[in-house]
């Protein structure tokens, strides 16, 4: 993929650097990361839910940290003492530790996360504030004294 220079564009706009550094890294691979998996939900009109499979982990060794629209989440497997001297000979459940990154839009909010049953579910809504709604703004009509156009038939 080539690679779009966007010095131009810093020199003329204001606030946009956030955008041209997330268009900068699209073309970026993610070093080929693919633990752990994860879906992304739309369950509702400004409701999100991110579904990780985690199994393995518990509460005490997942972080979940949302700071300037990045939502971080990092898993650390405590290495734990196998009894009576037990060899493991294949370890098929990965229990390495990992870091997964996610860009929220603005004004998206983390609500909740859960883990259950090996999977992490972590609740996320979008709230725009009342001044970045839009608003009705109701028409006043000027009264009797107003005066009307006719246009006359040709």
């Amino acid at each position: 993929m080539r690679h779009i220079d966007f010095s131009p564009l810093y020199r003329s706009t204001v606030g946009f650097d956030r955008l041209f550094s997330m268009l900068d890294s699209v073309g970026q691979p993610d070093n080929g990361q693919s633990y752990p998996p994860y879906n992304i939900e739309r369950t509702g009109d400004d409701t999100y839910r991110i579904t990780m499979a985690i199994a393995g982990f518990s509460e005490d060794e997942v972080s979940l940290e949302a700071h300037r629209n990045v939502l971080t989440i990092t898993g650390e497997k405590v290495a734990e003492k196998d009894e009576k001297g037990a060899e493991v000979l294949y370890r098929g459940i990965a229990a390495r530790t990992f870091e997964r990154r996610f860009q929220l839009a603005d004004h998206v909010e983390v609500t909740g996360a859960s883990l259950k049953n090996g999977l992490l579910h972590i609740e996320l809504r979008r709230e725009i504030p009342e001044e970045l709604k839009p608003r009705k703004i109701t028409i006043k009509s000027s009264g009797k004294n107003a005066k009307q156009i006719e246009a006359k038939a040709a």
